[in-house]
């Protein structure tokens, strides 16, 4: 499903996710949404954790520097990179010095609906750059979007699947929706799962094997699917093919490649639904991620508790927060809500 262009919860994520930059968004207007309502499941809910606060600190790889006035400092390995930031309405604790050594800055049209362009203070860097994240090498771009090819607020969802992955010492599937540059996907091949990546994006499914290839992980067993997310889990349940893990992180509005359309807040319990429904008999967990909503974690807590009514395990809601360098200050960036077997 690709993502349309609207504003966000964080508007630094996803512009077009799956984009007209990284995951090729589209825009269009609202239609009829033909899903079915799923009826509420019976049974004893699971039990609950919240609110859970999923925080990224400062590492050698990536390290949120400083923020405010509207804007982030960041650094990405060797690169120092300064983006709009809608939610830093704070001023930036460090002075206009260190801001000024920035490699790469985000200016230009910076409304969700415009393209923008990035500006090389120092010298001109190619599009494509080399990133890294947790020994994992991968590339980086410079989107008119303003994205760089990864979410780093996500690693805390990585590193739980890797261990769920190497802790179950057993063949495991995992199933990335929405899946973006893949990311994810390579962190659950290396722990050694069987992965299926699905986006909508031919352009976001390029970039994802470029990746592969550049994390030397070309062996590992990655299916990449380029196509809409929701008819791709239909069609998996009616084969009877099934995951023990599956992440999904749907846009608020999209398209997929054949005019589907996804609304949110209309089709979020359906596709939450047929998430459980192609899970194996001893599966792991189920993780959502929402961002660009303007809603509370509380909802999308209760969407999968009911979800996962009668089959035990826990869920855990909250937020995913990134901690600055430089003053301490927490920018959250996402809602989450994960289901978690017992």
């Amino acid at each position: 499903m690709k993502p349309a262009r609207a504003k966000r919860r964080n508007d630094d994520r996803r512009s077009p996710k799956k984009q007209t930059a990284p995951r090729e968004k589209t825009q269009g207007q609202s239609e009829p949404n033909s899903r079915p309502a799923p009826p509420r499941r019976q049974g004893k809910l699971p039990d609950e954790r919240l609110p859970v606060i999923l925080e990224v600190l400062p590492n050698d790889d990536y390290a949120l520097l400083d923020s405010g006035g509207g804007q982030k400092l960041e650094q990405y390995g060797p690169y120092r990179i300064v983006r709009p930031e809608g939610q830093a309405i704070w001023q930036p604790a460090l002075g206009p010095a260190e801001w000024q050594k920035a490699d790469a800055i985000f200016t230009g049209d910076t409304d969700e609906e415009g393209m923008g362009r990035w500006r090389f203070p120092k010298e001109p860097l190619g599009e494509t750059w080399p990133m890294r994240h947790d020994g994992i090498d991968y590339l980086g771009r410079f989107t008119s979007f303003r994205h760089v090819g990864v979410f780093p607020e996500q690693a805390t969802h990585w590193s739980h699947m890797e261990t769920l992955v190497r802790e179950a010492r057993r063949p495991v599937k995992v199933l990335n929706l929405f899946g973006y540059t893949g990311l994810a996907s390579l962190v659950a091949a290396r722990a050694g799962a069987e992965v299926t990546h699905v986006d909508a994006s031919k352009k976001a499914i390029g970039w994802a094997r470029e990746n592969q290839e550049m994390a030397g992980l070309g062996d590992k067993p990655i299916r990449w699917i380029c196509e809409d997310a929701v008819k791709f889990a239909e069609r998996e349940a009616r084969r009877g093919n099934s995951y023990d893990i599956v992440l999904f992180d749907p846009p608020a509005y999209g398209r997929g490649p054949k005019g589907e359309v996804w609304q949110l807040f209309e089709d979020l319990p359906y596709l939450a639904d047929l998430c459980r429904s192609i899970l194996t008999p001893k599966p792991l967990a189920v993780v959502l991620t929402a961002y660009s909503i303007r809603s509370s974690f509380f909802a999308i807590h209760a969407l999968m508790r009911d979800t996962f009514a009668g089959y035990g395990g826990r869920v855990e809601s909250g937020e995913l927060i990134i901690r600055e360098q430089s003053a301490g200050r927490a920018l959250s960036t996402s809602l989450f809500s994960r289901w978690v077997a017992s």
